[in-house]
């Protein structure tokens, strides 16, 4: 049997064939890099798509329209009865919306008895004025009795339409703002009265109904609460379950079937862990529902296959030499595991973690089922006291039927996925900083 070698078979195939072979072979491959060029560019064109209708839609949350306006505090409005020092109730309960539309009337120059005129301000300012001006009140009771300048919250109608996002054209009747409205905001706008500033209360107002009230501080402190749950109880119990795992564990059908649960596990859609939270830890236990700790309990369980698998991934990656030059030495396995192995482990191990919280961040499917779509006005003090997360309130605003909704909406999303962002690039940086190249 003759050896055939590669120059014999080059020779004794025709020179045409083997040109339009390569010629195909190379046209395939071309092909092949276009098809994924184009792959690449369809993604990311869809994603430039989503980034820019979320920004444009909601970059205008981060500001708020407010009137300035010289309110007199009257003490017949806030306190008739001079019944403060003995009763401070009566400045919680006293009508605060009066004096703020007292205020723009005579900013504008109307009659507060002209019944028609005061009847088409309702709407101009916001019904937080409430809020704004008993703060105001309790927070120094000696303003009563004077005149101080605050910036008052536009209605909603009117902070869309002093933005631009109410088109003015159309007829009055098929719009919300109306003309008269239009002439008072220019008027008031013209004299510098009228302005938009950044929006903090986005960041500080807790639930609403009303949109320009309307903020993320309930759900931001929420989702905190959530997290931190995550991490002390995911990380130590996920990181045990690996080490017992990897290097401890024996293979057998007993250590495979844990194996391939975790990996299953790891693949359930979300709403799952939710219905699990709610038979288990609502049902069962009686835990309250729509509280950050049960919220937390479900994305721990939710998070652990992902942070297992991690963690394990971590410690196979370091190499067999790490631990027979350990057990060389004398250490026990013990020490071998947390003086040598798992150090070496962390930066894939933080990675792991970092990643499985930024997916429970964004979850909203199994906190729906544990009840975190209560209205929640009022800070939660504590894990048990009710509360709700970023994406729950994402899921609340985008069923409001105001158009205003949208835009808050909309700024939410850029918030959650500034959080996502950071996150994942805090990852990255973590990994690229201690990961070691065996």
């Amino acid at each position: 049997m003759t050896d055939v070698t590669l120059d014999t078979v080059a020779t004794a195939t025709p020179p045409a064939r083997r040109d339009i072979g390569l010629k195909r072979r190379y046209a395939a491959e071309r092909r092949f890099r276009l098809y994924g060029v184009l792959a690449i560019c369809i993604g990311l064109a869809f994603l430039v798509v989503m980034l820019l209708s979320i920004l444009t839609k909601g970059y205008t949350s981060f500001w708020q329209t407010t009137v300035s306006l010289p309110v007199t505090f009257d003490e017949k409005v806030i306190d008739p009865d001079n019944k403060r020092a003995t009763d401070p109730e009566v400045l919680l309960t006293a009508n605060y919306p009066a004096l703020a539309q007292k205020a723009l009337a005579e900013k504008l120059g109307i009659d507060a008895k002209n019944k028609p005129m005061m009847t088409k301000l309702k709407g101009f300012l916001s019904e937080g004025s409430r809020v704004q001006l008993r703060d105001v009140v309790v927070s120094d009771p000696k303003v009563i009795g004077t005149t101080r300048t605050v910036n008052i919250l536009a209605g909603a109608n009117l902070n869309s339409a002093f933005k631009g996002q109410i088109d003015l054209t159309v007829p009055e009747d098929r719009r919300k703002v109306s003309d008269q409205q239009v002439e008072w905001m220019n008027k008031l706008k013209a004299e510098g009265a009228m302005a938009e500033h950044f929006n903090t209360g986005l960041f500080t107002f807790g639930a609403s109904s009303r949109p320009e009230t309307s903020g993320l501080g309930v759900a931001i402190i929420g989702s905190f609460y959530m997290m931190v749950i995550v991490l002390l109880l995911a990380l130590p119990i996920g990181v045990a379950a690996s080490i017992y795992l990897e290097e401890f564990a024996k293979k057998s059908r007993f250590t495979d079937l844990i194996e391939v649960n975790i990996n299953n596990l790891a693949a359930v859609p979300s709403i799952v862990f939710g219905l699990l939270g709610l038979a288990v830890f609502v049902n069962f236990l009686g835990m309250p529902r729509s509280a950050a700790f049960v919220g937390g309990l479900v994305l721990t369980l939710m998070t652990l296959p992902t942070i297992i698998i991690a963690t394990r991934a971590a410690l196979a990656a370091v190499p067999p030499s790490i631990r027979s030059a350990a057990l060389g030495l004398g250490a026990s396995k013990m020490q071998m595991v947390f003086q040598h192995i798992l150090p070496l482990a962390a930066p894939g191990i933080l990675t792991g973690t970092i990643i499985g919280l930024a997916r429970a961040l964004g979850e909203t499917a199994p906190l729906l089922l544990i009840g975190m779509v209560a209205f929640v006005a009022n800070y939660p003090a504590t894990p048990f006291d009710p509360a709700t997360a970023l994406p729950v309130q994402i899921y609340m605003w985008a069923n409001e039927a105001e158009r205003a909704f949208v835009e808050r909406m909309s700024g939410a999303i850029i918030i959650l996925l500034v959080f996502l962002m950071a996150m994942n690039i805090t990852a990255i940086v973590l990994r690229r900083r201690f990961e070691r190249r065996w």
